[in-house]
């Protein structure tokens, strides 16, 4: 064919390069894998089988298992399986692991019995990060992201689905009986194979009975009243979306602002994001080395001082608590708060004056209300009660010290999508509209530390260039 790219005949006799060697590119991000391994102390982290046993069958070095894994999750191949397909045809993945091809279930137990020392391998590389000098800016963002376990939403129970469940079995016994009830009335006229299908769904609708009170009883057994069949240790979480959720975890991380590297993260299967900002604040100064840190987040308010009182700045919005805003009234916002004379101004011009002070939630609040309010021209727009009251908490000066830098820096929320949330989206892409492989959360935490190294890995050579990263592994 002429005018055409024209490929070799499969049955011309060809030389090939007479090393392997010379297959892989000098910049080929493989490359990286293998020095990054070859210079770990797998021993100290803790790897299995780094010393080999006197007798039995030889096994495969972790170094090799661990590339494998890394190189997997650079190029979107997670699964066991997949991976041992990869070593027999990918080029690459012959020349990292020598040619050598373990087989999946081999492949499978390291990265479940590894689980540890994979995540502190992924330290090691944030580590190596900062001696590069790539987390010199001493600034994160924190955010938190669903994703995905081995559950369906169907083979994850809490008390309102339960309580659902069992009201759908109530109406669908029902139904089956009135039809059985007029098919008596009609006697021969209806078959006797529909009275028996009829008389079988009911039994079975019985039988779903007894199991979902066994399941129920395990359930009211636990902490927060859910349970899971497929991995017991994933929650029902609500998302974004109006009256959507998924049966998951929620993964935090602390990405760098200025290279969006993720130097901190961490999988946890508790819904909301408000008691994660200290510790994921602490972790990340921790691992960026930096006595004060810098942190934008959009959520936390319950743990502000603590972050205050350990030297980390906090940027965030003071949360809204109240609903009036939403029902078209005044919120707390428009109370304007006068510290000199402890005091609120309301928007009519009155000052709430301090009443008490109680304890909820675990929190002292001080109340302040004003008598003026019945004869106000305002109210309806302001209380439906016969006064308004403002609670205010006793370390409320650190929210409004928090709002105060938002509103001299708007564009901090911006900077925070842009950047702890592209990373989200990056390992999401990666993983397809899939879940994670593994059950339990331990080693979720694994599958997402590797997710978490291959993601820092591609940026550091993106950033560096695969030579220079590769130059500064080996000094």
């Amino acid at each position: 064919m002429k005018r055409f790219v024209e490929g070799l005949d499969r049955g011309q006799s060809t030389l090939f390069p007479a090393s392997l060697d010379d297959y892989v590119a000098e910049d080929n991000p493989v490359r990286a894998v293998d020095v990054f391994v070859d210079g770990l102390d797998l021993d100290k982290l803790g790897f299995i089988g780094v010393q080999p046993f006197d007798t039995g069958r030889p096994s495969y070095h972790p170094s090799t298992m661990l590339k494998l894994y890394i190189y997997g999750y650079l190029n979107r191949v997670p699964s066991s399986r997949c991976l041992e397909r990869e070593c027999l045809r990918n080029i690459e993945m012959i020349w990292l692991t020598g040619h050598l091809a373990p087989d999946f279930k081999t492949i499978a137990d390291f990265r479940k019995d590894n689980g540890k020392a994979i995540r502190e391998v992924c330290r090691e590389f944030v580590a190596l990060c900062r001696k590069l000098e790539l987390l010199s800016t001493a600034s994160v963002a924190i955010d938190g992201s669903k994703f995905k376990a081995v559950n369906a939403r169907d083979k994850n129970f809490t008390e309102a689905k339960m309580k659902r469940r069992f009201e759908r079995i109530d109406e669908s016994i029902a139904r089956y009986l009135s039809q059985l009830e007029t098919a008596d009335r009609h006697g021969d006229a209806v078959p006797e194979v529909k009275v028996e299908r009829l008389k079988g769904k009911i039994e079975k609708l019985k039988e779903e009975i007894v199991r979902l009170n066994a399941i129920n009883a395990e359930m009211m057994k636990s902490k927060d009243r859910q349970i899971s069949l497929s991995d017991p240790d994933a929650r029902s979480m609500a998302t974004s979306g109006k009256d959507t959720g998924i049966v998951g975890y929620n993964v935090q991380i602390a990405v760098d602002t200025q290279h969006h590297l993720i130097v901190a993260h961490y999988v946890t299967n508790v819904g909301t994001d408000r008691h994660q900002l200290a510790d994921m604040a602490e972790q990340a100064r921790a691992e960026m080395a930096v006595e004060t840190l810098e942190v934008v987040a959009d959520r936390g308010s319950e743990q502000l001082r603590a972050c205050e009182q350990a030297g980390i700045t906090v940027t965030l919005p003071k949360p809204l608590t109240s609903g009036a805003k939403a029902a078209g009234r005044f919120g707390k916002q428009d109370f304007v708060y006068l510290a000199a004379e402890d005091v609120y101004r309301c928007p009519a011009g009155e000052r709430l004056t301090y009443r008490f002070t109680g304890q909820e939630d675990g929190k002292m609040l001080r109340r302040y209300w004003t008598t003026a309010c019945q004869s106000c021209a305002l109210k309806a727009q302001c209380t439906t009660g016969p006064e308004r009251r403002i609670a205010r908490w006793e370390h409320e000066a650190v929210l409004e010290k928090v709002q105060q830098r938002l509103d001299q820096d708007p564009n901090k929320m911006t900077l925070r999508r842009k950047t702890a949330e592209h990373p989200f989206g990056t390992i999401k892409a990666w993983m397809g509209a899939t879940h994670f492989l593994m059950r339990r959360q331990h080693k979720v935490a694994t599958e997402m530390a590797l997710n978490v190294l291959a993601y820092n890995m591609k940026r550091a050579i993106a950033i560096l260039g695969c030579r220079t990263l590769l130059e500064a592994m080996q000094t």
